[in-house]
Formats: C-alpha cells, structure tokens, sequence
C-alpha cells in the first residue's frame, strides 16, 4: 500500500517573497563579518523571515543576537579604519598622494573607505589590504580584489620623512600618570600597534609607567622646558 503512494509535489506560493528593507541593510552590514559560517546564518535568517517568522533578527532570538553582534563588530572595525589608517606620502609622481596600508579583522574596506574621499578632498590616495585594496583618484574610487601586487608594495614601502618628528611629538606628550592599561588596549588594540609609527614607542612608554614612571614621568622633561620659573608666592611678614 504505502509503494503506490507517490511523494507530494513540493508546493510554489504564488504570492511574492517580501523582507523588511532594515533586514536586508542588516545582513549587508552582517556579511562583512569574516567567520567561517558567514553565509549559513545569513541564509538561515533570511529564510525563517521569508517564513513570516520575524523574531529571527530580534536581539532576543539565538540567530538576531549573533546577527546583531556581528554587525556591532563590523562598525567597530570600520570605525578602526576611520581612527588608526596612517597616510604617508607615496613619493612619486605616477602613484597616489598618499598611500596607507592597514589589516582589517573584516570586509570593510569598501564600505569604509568613502569616508576618506570626503576627508582628503582632491587628492588622490590609496589604502592596501592584505585582501583588497582601494583607490581614489582623485574623483572616482576603485575598488580591487585581490590587492594588486603593485598596490601593496607601494603602501607598504611609502617612507613619511615626518616620522621621526611625530615619534618625539608623541613621545613627549604622553602622560604615564594617566596610563589605564586595559583601557588603552580597548581602544587602540595591540594588533594595530605594528603599522602605526608610534607602535613601537607604546610597549616602552607602558614599561617605563609601571617601573615608576607613572608618578614623576614628566616630572624631568617639564623642570628642562625653557621659560620663566615662577616661585611660590611670598608669605607676608
């Protein structure tokens, strides 16, 4: 009896598929996330809101958290990008202006990189990833993946002869009294220290903190400052 049953056919609704057009900017956002099931939970949210269930990109559901988690970390990348990309002049005349390179954590060099256009004005400027790249030429943005192999050796071999001025600059400015470790690991992660010109300063600076510097470390350097020393005030008689 049960041979002759056929299988049901597979029913095709007629009526049109429709998202949230906020869901769809959502999982956009989502799949700049780098992970190695991206995709599969894009698609599982998007086919349990085709279902008409909606609770699947809410903050309380399992798949809505990690969805909204993972957009939370691609803005915080992005606002990475905005904060610690460092130009340096490309010194040549048939490249960019400025050339930068930078490692992002996710895929958010095309989304990111308008913000530069708008900053930087008519000059032309590139930034190189280890997987794409971008480049402004002044009035369009060219965008390319696989960073061309050119692209990166120029951003990664652009010498800025400013560095050592900005290296005494920073040195001179920082404030070991004010030092809060954990705090300025959070908003200038370690893993950005090695391709900023002050990277290689922070590890020193945070050593001499803990070894005393913390209570007197401007102390020398403001007592050396050229000016007028003003004593305290005299006591009347």
């Amino acid at each position: 009896m049960f041979e002759q049953c056929a299988a049901p056919e597979p029913t095709i609704s007629s009526s049109p598929i429709r998202i949230p057009r906020q869901l769809l900017g959502e999982l956009e956002s989502a799949a700049r996330f780098r992970s190695h099931d991206r995709w599969s939970l894009l698609y599982r949210i998007l086919w349990r809101v085709a279902q008409g269930d909606r609770a699947a990109r809410l903050v309380g559901d399992v798949d809505g958290s990690e969805l909204h988690a993972r957009i939370k970390a691609v803005r915080r990348e992005a606002h990475h990008l905005h904060a610690f990309v460092r130009f340096g002049p490309s010194g040549s005349d048939n490249a960019p202006d400025y050339v930068a390179w930078f490692e992002p954590a996710h895929d958010i060099l095309p989304s990111a990189a308008p913000h530069f256009a708008e900053r930087m004005g008519l000059h032309s400027w590139l930034i190189a990833t280890p997987d794409d790249a971008v480049l402004w030429d002044g009035m369009a943005m060219h965008y390319a993946n696989p960073c061309p192999l050119a692209w990166r050796q120029l951003a990664q071999g652009a010498q800025d002869h400013g560095t050592e001025l900005w290296m005494t600059y920073y040195e001179s400015t920082f404030n070991p009294a004010r030092l809060n470790r954990e705090v300025m690991q959070n908003n200038l992660p370690v893993r950005f220290w090695k391709n900023l010109p002050e990277g290689s300063l922070i590890p020193q600076l945070m050593s001499r903190a803990r070894a005393g510097g913390q209570r007197d470390g401007q102390a020398e350097r403001v007592a050396n400052r050229p000016g007028k020393r003003i004593g305290p005030p005299r006591q009347p008689d």
